[in-house]
């Protein structure tokens, strides 16, 4: 997957066939968490999580062009659980006020990744409405 990746972090699976590859696509502004064989590097699934619109739900997409592939089902709880702590954390703000998300929102956007994370709680407090 070729994106522009502010972080790209891998794990692998204790059996060594499947790795799970997770980005952060910046145009997209959302998380890509892709499950692959290792022994053929092909990517079979992908989880797109995102991270900045509460509208946007979460999406599991298969390969559809590639062979079937039979995937363990103790592989695919790994993937999900992997999603699904991906899920938790992108979407911890969500449960703000609609307010203060919209505000988060805003200054992603505005700042495109030009704040720092120290600077953020100080920008934040000046645009957070009363």
């Amino acid at each position: 997957m070729d994106r522009e990746k502010g972080v790209r972090l891998m794990f692998a699976h204790p059996s060594g066939d499947y790795a799970i590859t997770e980005m952060y696509s910046v145009p997209d502004d959302a998380w890509y968490l892709e499950l692959d064989l290792v022994r053929d590097r092909g990517t079979h699934v992908t989880a797109i999580v995102p991270d900045e619109d509460p509208a946007r739900e979460p999406t599991v997409c298969f390969d559809s062009r590639g062979p079937h592939l039979g995937i363990p089902y103790e592989v695919m709880r790994w993937f999900m659980d992997r999603v699904d702590a991906r899920i938790r954390t992108s979407h911890a703000r969500m449960r703000l006020r609609p307010e203060l998300v919209a505000v988060i929102h805003d200054l992603r956007q505005e700042h495109m990744g030009a704040i720092d994370d120290a600077d953020f709680p100080r920008v934040l407090a000046a645009k957070v409405p009363r």
